[in-house]
């Protein structure tokens, strides 16, 4: 019998989650190796009173991932409103902290959680450790903390971790058995690159016989990724990975209604990424371009099952 091919992702976040969304349903084995470094919301406020590495992207990986009913998959994401302590603690955040006090591991919470979700993927956090994600802007700041390295709306000519970060000794391992590994949807420099700032993950990169490929994101990030086209997103990785080690990237051609547009970059100071062909073309990576956004929402989002035969389709070759 022919074994699933295997897919390992690197990322955190809205993003990791929409991909996974969808490739789920495909008959692949993935591994999601998550960020734990978030500082903001729910997730800061449980980092900083229980010293715990950060649970918000893991929560949202797993809900994506359940194969549970909808309700299931709600109640991990409902927030509370209340007057107290609790108020804006997402549910799940609440139970994967609780199983990390009880069992002294995320990966161990996470396993369980797993089984509670009914998840038939892995999912790993890139560490077990408290990190706190540093940037350098391109005027010589540091900057310290992922939310406020979002929040200043700069650009940063470097990331790196406060402490010397212990990734999962796993995680070089599934890199290097892996079919595909992808860089993920998602912010640029607080998703994707927190895994690859990591020199144990970059060394499995260029080791594995395995494509690389990346997902470039549909919109820009305020401050930080500003006039960036695709070719921009894959040389800001290069600076971690290494020049001509992503072999594929993904990119988007949907056409967005100019009233669309409008509303994001005076509401979100956020632009279309666009795919800057005449850059793109000199590269040694296969573009692959399609249709892949959605507004039904009114909002411009990736469709999730789109995106994942696409991805599925590069894998099958």
């Amino acid at each position: 019998m022919q074994k699933n091919k295997k897919i390992v992702i690197l990322g955190g976040g809205t993003g990791t989650s929409f991909v996974l969304r969808g490739l789920k349903y495909f008959p692949v084995d993935i591994t999601a190796v998550i960020t734990v470094s978030d500082n903001g919301a729910s997730t800061g406020r449980l980092r900083e009173e229980f010293s715990i590495p950060a649970v918000g992207d893991i929560r949202k990986v797993l809900s994506s991932l359940s194969t549970m009913p909808d309700e299931i998959r709600d109640v991990m994401e409902y927030r509370l409103s209340t007057y107290s302590d609790l108020n804006g603690h997402a549910i799940g955040n609440l139970i994967l902290t609780s199983l990390i006090k009880e069992t002294g591991s995320l990966k161990t919470s996470i396993e369980y959680l797993s089984k509670i979700l009914d998840v038939k993927q892995k999912v790993l956090p890139l560490s077990e450790d408290f990190l706190t994600l540093m940037g350098e802007t391109t005027d010589g700041e540091i900057i310290e903390g992922e939310e406020q390295i979002t929040k200043a709306h700069k650009k940063y000519k470097k990331l790196f971790y406060k402490e010397d970060p212990h990734i999962l000794p796993e995680i070089p391992e599934e890199i290097l058995n892996a079919d595909l590994v992808i860089l993920s949807l998602g912010s640029l420099y607080t998703s994707v690159m927190p895994n690859i700032i990591c020199k144990d993950v970059v060394n499995a990169i260029k080791k594995t016989k395995a494509k690389v490929m990346y997902v470039c994101n549909a919109m820009t990030q305020p401050g930080e990724t500003d006039g960036f086209g695709v070719s921009d997103h894959v040389n800001a990785l290069e600076q971690y990975i290494g020049k001509d080690e992503i072999d594929v990237v993904i990119a988007s051609n949907t056409i967005i209604p100019r009233k669309m547009l409008e509303k994001y970059e005076t509401e979100e100071q956020k632009d279309q990424v666009p795919i800057d062909h005449e850059n793109t073309r000199k590269a040694k990576y296969e573009l692959i371009e399609e249709d892949l956004l959605t507004m039904e929402d009114g909002t411009i989002k990736h469709n999730s099952l789109k995106l994942s035969s696409v991805i599925f389709s590069y894998l099958m070759r």
